[in-house]
């Protein structure tokens, strides 16, 4: 391979020289508060990045989230007559949200949990940036359809049609590498 671990050179600017995991074992080797040390450090190294990983899936499910008051809003006050019961109401609010789902996964949240019956919460958990970016988009979208009094299946035309363009865009966005 002609790999060369140590160099030594002479004259003013000499000295020996090795490469930075030679080092490390060398100097671990020589002390053990040196090699307790890195031992801690990249402990703490891996922490930070467990962290950073556990904010990222907290961003991503916040995303997720942005419109989700405007659309409950809008199902609420044009969607709910007075006499349903709670449980009623929570029917419609999760035939909404399957309505979204539909648009852009595909599937309803059943058809998910049942299709995927080992892993734990549902499938927004699972989604990438781009699909939450565009789930978020398209619950903004519903909202000012249901204001406007569009039918059910009418929303999930216009809102797969949306789901479909935006999808591709983001796709675009991604391959050029400005968005990640």
């Amino acid at each position: 391979m002609n790999a060369i671990g140590i160099i030594s050179k002479s004259g003013r600017y000499g000295g020996t020289f090795a490469h930075k995991d030679i080092a490390f074992k060398f100097a671990s080797w020589i002390s053990v508060e040196f090699e307790l040390y890195i031992i801690k450090e990249f402990q703490r190294l891996k922490e930070q990045e467990q962290e950073q990983i556990q904010l990222g899936w907290s961003a991503k499910r916040e995303l997720a989230k942005i419109n989700y008051r405007i659309h409950t809003d809008a199902i609420q006050k044009y969607l709910i007559p007075t006499e349903l019961t709670q449980p009623q109401v929570s029917i419609l609010y999760a035939n909404e949200a399957d309505v979204l789902n539909m648009a852009l996964f595909g599937i309803t949240a059943k058809q998910w949990r049942e299709t995927n019956p080992d892993l734990k919460g549902n499938i927004r958990d699972y989604a990438t940036i781009n699909e939450l970016i565009c789930l978020s988009n398209l619950e903004n979208i519903n909202a000012y359809l249901i204001n406007e009094g569009f039918a059910q299946n009418e929303r999930l035309l216009k809102l797969n049609q949306s789901a479909i363009q935006q999808m591709k865009v983001l796709q675009e966005v991604q391959n050029r590498k400005i968005l990640k």
